[in-house]
């Protein structure tokens, strides 16, 4: 069984995506070739509280692909899966289709 892990507060739980490493037609790709630093979004906290106690909601939602910065968050390895923890202001921005 899968181990399930909640974030607390603002954090959200991301999956990052892993551009491939070679075409269809086996061509290799650079390491740094122009792919976003991108992830998808795999679990939301309930967000954080302000000074006077009211509930501020995470900006993002389960399933939503999202911007990330280059350096930040914390890795965590779940079921042999990598993943990581940012906090909702540290995300860039959320990428739709």
């Amino acid at each position: 069984m899968a181990k399930r892990l909640i974030p607390s507060f603002n954090r959200v739980l991301i999956e990052k995506i892993v551009p491939p490493s070679k075409t269809s037609a086996g061509i290799l790709l650079p390491e740094k070739s122009s792919q976003l630093n991108a992830g998808k979004v795999i679990e939301v906290g309930p967000g954080a509280r302000d000074k006077a106690g009211n509930l501020i909601p995470v900006s993002v939602n389960k399933g939503d692909h999202v911007l990330l910065p280059d350096y930040g968050g914390t890795q965590i390895k779940l079921d042999d899966k990598e993943f990581h923890l940012f906090r909702d202001e540290d995300i860039l921005g959320i990428l739709r289709d």
